[in-house]
């Protein structure tokens, strides 16, 4: 599946509302069986899993689905909903619960989930009743240990309302303030924006802990595997006035990765006021960012607005140990997007915060051209500046902040609010065409 094809089904599947994995040739396989036995489970063994793994070729299993499934209409697949009665721990005090995707269509690659307890992991295995076909089940009898293609979460302030998401391939989402969702972020970018085939990682297998009576703390564990490595992951989801997601990442290359990327965000600019307006849409701006923001190593403050270019655009901005980077939604004026129906006026702000000293390497931001709103084209990650090697093991961690601002902005710096622009030279006279006017508007800062 192709980048384009890929962020359009994550994004239609997430604005709605596993088979078993092949004999693993490694020897923790009776450790990840299907079965519903409790089995002691820590980061640490996740790890020890990773690294195991990473050691053998990897195994696809896209497309081991039954053909009922993966022949399914889009309109029949839309029809499978999960039962909310039926979502994890609604029966208990948690103030989370759970509620589960359907694998078929364009998810044809089932992942492992398990639910944590006291330490102890056991398999969340596939249920028929916890769907609701609406009158459309032209999917036969299916496999009793199918398995699933992802999850999401819901809080206690409104269990009708997401909080956050994990499906396809290592992508997983957060709502902000608003509730809203926007854009993604992935577990891991592999040859991103450059001549060749981009590599898609995907979690293979999740751990979900069980939170506590009061606690307000989700835990949830990863496996993340493809062709150039492994991975373990560990995610602390923390919702309150903004969402605070906690990153753990321990990578197991199987090759050398010259272009891996680092805490990954995905995001979506059609138009806005760098840009002309589409002539087909009403709209004027239409996005989830408008830009880039970077706190260096040393201090300083970068702002890169986005754009929509008439071809592949690569950047890099080299740095040693970023203190942080992300693709924010600053313009907040419903009037400038004029959108009722998706409020690109809502959409959150992402904040990558580094933990530790990540070394040398660049924040990268690839933008890809577009003329459909439903195709993430942004894409913004950390790029190290020595290739990882297999044999090795790469830790990272940190923190992400979803809301409507970044958490941290300069004390006494103005800030960007838009950028516009347009031929330069002087109205009224001949203008040359490679002669260009940037409006920089600042907001904040000493100017107040």
């Amino acid at each position: 599946m192709d980048r384009r094809t890929l962020m359009k089904t994550l994004i239609a599947a997430l604005g709605a509302s596993a088979l078993p994995l092949a004999p693993l040739v490694w020897a923790r396989e009776s450790e990840l069986s299907m079965d519903s036995k409790e089995k002691p489970f820590s980061y640490g063994w996740l790890k020890g899993v990773a690294r195991e793994l990473a050691t053998h070729p990897y195994i696809s299993h896209e497309g081991e689905l039954p053909k009922s499934l993966k022949q399914l209409s889009w309109d029949d697949y839309q029809a499978i909903g999960f039962r909310k009665d039926h979502a994890l721990w609604a029966d208990s005090e948690s103030a989370f619960q759970v509620q589960l995707f359907h694998l078929g269509l364009y998810f044809q690659s089932p992942v492992r989930i398990h639910e944590v307890t006291d330490g102890k992991a056991s398999t969340l295995k596939y249920n028929p009743d916890f769907f609701n076909y609406n009158g459309k089940h032209p999917l036969g009898d299916l496999p009793k240990d199918l398995g699933y293609a992802g999850f999401r979460l819901h809080y206690q302030t409104n269990f009708s309302l997401d909080l956050a998401a994990f499906l396809g391939a290592s992508y997983f989402r957060a709502v902000g303030s608003e509730m809203q969702y926007g854009m993604s972020a992935r577990g891991l970018a592999i040859d991103t924006g450059i001549n060749g085939e981009e590599e898609f990682p995907r979690f293979s297998a999740f751990w979900l802990e069980k939170p506590q009576p009061g606690s307000h703390v989700m835990r949830v564990w990863a496996l993340l595997d493809s062709p150039s490595t492994t991975g373990a992951y560990a995610f602390v989801l923390d919702p309150g006035r903004n969402m605070v997601i906690d990153v753990d990442v321990a990578l197991y290359p199987r090759a050398e990765m010259k272009r891996a990327g680092i805490a990954p965000l995905t995001s979506m600019y059609q138009v806005g006021e760098n840009n002309r307006r589409v002539d087909y849409d009403w709209r004027p701006e239409i996005h989830d960012s408008d830009g880039l923001a970077m706190l260096s190593g040393s201090g300083e403050w970068l702002w890169r607005p986005l754009g929509n270019p008439a071809h592949l655009r690569f950047n890099s901005y080299f740095d040693s140990s970023p203190q942080g980077f992300g693709l924010l939604q600053r313009d907040r004026k419903f009037d400038h997007y004029q959108d009722d129906g998706v409020f690109y006026d809502r959409r959150p702000s992402v904040w990558v915060q580094p933990k530790g000293e990540w070394g040398k390497g660049s924040i990268d931001l690839v933008e890809i051209p577009t003329v459909d709103e439903t195709f993430d084209n942004i894409v913004a990650f950390w790029h190290p500046e020595e290739p990882l090697q297999p044999g090795q093991e790469y830790l990272y961690a940190y923190r992400m902040h979803w809301g409507e601002h970044a958490p941290v902005k300069p004390q006494e710096l103005a800030t960007v609010q838009a950028t516009r622009t347009g031929l330069g030279g002087v109205i009224g006279q001949d203008r040359e065409h490679f002669s260009w006017r940037f409006a920089v508007d600042f907001v904040g800062g000493m100017l107040e």
